[in-house]
């Protein structure tokens, strides 16, 4: 395995509202120095749930993306809370973005998005025995919600509006784990 290049020194070199740029000055073994930058997460984590019904359906929201400047579908999320275990933060989250708890939630995998240059995680669990619970959330708007079969889940990969790359190994994620269960 290889060595773990050693840290020289590292200093803040941005920060907004959101974001906090980190300069990691490194020495890699071989005796090359770079600086490398990563966003520090502001959080404790955060959640993603996989919504099932009863009729086995998955539900997901319509949440407009600043970044892509459209509306995005995917499953519901959201940060972890500063004292918050990730199941109540999940559970929060879907009470917040589809109007549910969930009486079990499931762990599937924790995901990290660009790890070379985000810290930060993803805990995604399967959310089942869903009752109606609604908290306020921080939404601009109410999200709309679509609930989709799972038998015919696949077929949001041909949407253009389905990109979100963590709700995409979401899908799959649960669909391992549903053909588990059965």
């Amino acid at each position: 395995m290889a060595t773990l290049p050693k840290l020289l020194g590292k200093e803040i070199s941005a920060r907004s509202r959101f974001f906090t740029v980190e300069a990691l000055h490194l020495e890699f073994a071989n005796g090359s120095q770079r600086v490398y930058e990563r966003l520090l997460g502001g959080n404790s984590g955060a959640v993603m749930m996989v919504p099932v019904t009863e009729n086995d359906e998955l539900l997901l929201v319509s949440e407009y993306a600043a970044a892509s400047e459209r509306y995005e579908l995917s499953f519901p999320k959201g940060i972890v809370d500063s004292g918050e275990t990730t199941a109540q933060a999940a559970n929060r989250e879907l009470q917040e973005e589809i109007g549910m708890a969930a009486q079990q939630l499931s762990l599937l995998k924790e995901l990290t998005v660009a790890p070379s240059y985000f810290c930060g995680s993803m805990q995604i669990f399967v959310a089942q025995g869903l009752y109606p619970s609604r908290l306020e959330g921080d939404e601009p708007e109410p999200l709309q919600v679509e609930r989709i079969p799972i038998a015919q889940s696949f077929e949001l990969l041909e949407q253009p509006q389905f990109s979100e790359a963590r709700t995409i190994a979401a899908l799959f994620l649960f669909h391992q784990w549903w053909q588990q269960q059965r």
